[in-house]
């Protein structure tokens, strides 16, 4: 896997840093500078202040809940982000970024029903996002795969030059379906400074090690509901979503979004 190392030992190092607790006047200085260099809004969080390391405040939960429309017509945004390509699945392909292709086999090594998807959407979250995601769709968890990789970065400019970059980088991939037997993919692409990819239900999954094989875990009855809390990331990355079933999609490329909006609507029901 050659060029692996130099992305995920600095990400591992950054990593470290943003774990650690300073005394609390430093990391006050810290978060608050945080907060000014990316310009972030937290009018739905706590104060920077209140976060005991710069990991806490990365990875920080909303204080204020949003509504969520119960309507089984609709998929919601995972999370907020901006939506970098979205459209339909050609000869088993997908698109990384406009008029850059890649193999969809590629991506989810192992997937079993990969023949079967129609259309995809793509989320970049920014490191100024809010970095947890959560369900888009009420969905029965299959499977959990894990696929070690580098840690390149995966912002707009990387994407445009760099062909492949969502097959190379490390990634935890979801296969999952709907009470009615729809199939959809929940990817989550690891990126520079991403020191770990966090499921909540899995403590087993360990991202960004020394291992060079994939992972793999398999569930009996596991259901989370739509909006339910799935994970979180270190900084900044990017969700891939794949489904199997016709929809008409309600955003478009270069559309900013946020975790409840309504993206999709199924045609199914």
């Amino acid at each position: 896997m050659k060029g692996l190392l130099w992305s995920n030992i600095f990400s591992r190092g950054f990593g470290k840093f943003a774990a650690y607790r300073f005394p609390g006047p430093i990391q006050r200085f810290i978060n608050r500078s945080y907060v000014r260099l990316l310009g972030l809004d937290m009018g739905e969080f706590e104060p920077a202040e209140s976060y005991e390391s710069l990991n806490a405040l990365f990875t920080r939960p909303l204080s204020i809940q949003r509504p969520l429309l119960a309507d089984d017509r609709y998929y919601i945004s995972p999370c907020d982000g901006l939506v970098t390509e979205v459209g339909e699945v050609k000869a088993g392909k997908a698109l990384q970024i406009k008029g850059m292709a890649y193999r969809i086999d590629d991506l989810l090594q192992g997937g079993c029903f990969l023949d079967k998807l129609r259309s995809f959407l793509n989320l970049y979250l920014s490191p100024r996002d809010y970095h947890r995601y959560h369900m888009p769709y009420s969905l029965q968890i299959l499977r959990l795969v894990h696929i070690p990789g580098r840690l390149l970065p995966v912002n707009l400019p990387f994407l445009r030059k760099r062909a492949n970059l969502f097959v190379e980088n490390e990634r935890v991939f979801l296969e999952c379906r709907t009470r009615d037997g729809a199939i959809v993919y929940i990817v989550l692409v690891g990126a520079l400074n991403v020191g770990q990819i966090h499921i909540v239900f899995e403590p087993r999954l360990q991202t960004n090690r020394a291992n060079t094989r994939p992972v793999i875990f398999q569930y009996q009855e596991l259901w989370l509901k739509k909006g339910e809390l799935l994970g979180y990331f270190q900084m900044g990355s990017t969700i891939l979503l794949f489904f199997q079933e016709p929809l008409e999609f309600l955003v478009e490329a270069g559309d900013r979004v946020i975790f409840t909006q309504n993206i999709a609507k199924r045609l199914t029901l």
